[in-house]
């Protein structure tokens, strides 16, 4: 499985972003695709998940602002960021899950000035 990610760079605080994940070769039976996200100093966390039915999981930092969706028919995941805060800079880790495994894309720079 390769992801390609897409999005992100800079914005200032309150605008939005919307960052990509495209999943290509071995795709079938991928299950859950997302993000994580990694600040200097800072572990990684969780910011957002889907599962192939649609159910989705959010950070606590980021529910009510961002929103991850999933177009199974193009093996993409899409993570809308609204409301972008200072402290939502960071290094984004798109994700996908398959049959245990974990395979990462490229990070992606989000950097809120403020």
């Amino acid at each position: 499985v390769q992801l390609q990610a897409s999005g992100g760079g800079l914005v200032q605080a309150g605008g939005s972003l919307r960052l990509s994940c495209a999943a290509s070769g071995s795709i079938f039976g991928i299950t859950a695709m997302g993000w994580y996200r990694q600040a200097p100093g800072k572990q990684r966390e969780l910011v957002a998940a889907i599962i192939r039915s649609g159910v989705t999981n959010y950070g606590n930092s980021v529910k009510d602002r961002f929103t991850i969706s999933r177009d199974n028919a193009k093996n993409t995941a899409f993570l809308q960021m609204n409301s972008l805060k200072v402290e939502d800079t960071a290094v984004y880790l798109c994700y996908a899950m398959k049959l245990g495994d974990t395979y990462w894309g490229q990070g992606t720079q989000v950097t809120v000035s403020s």
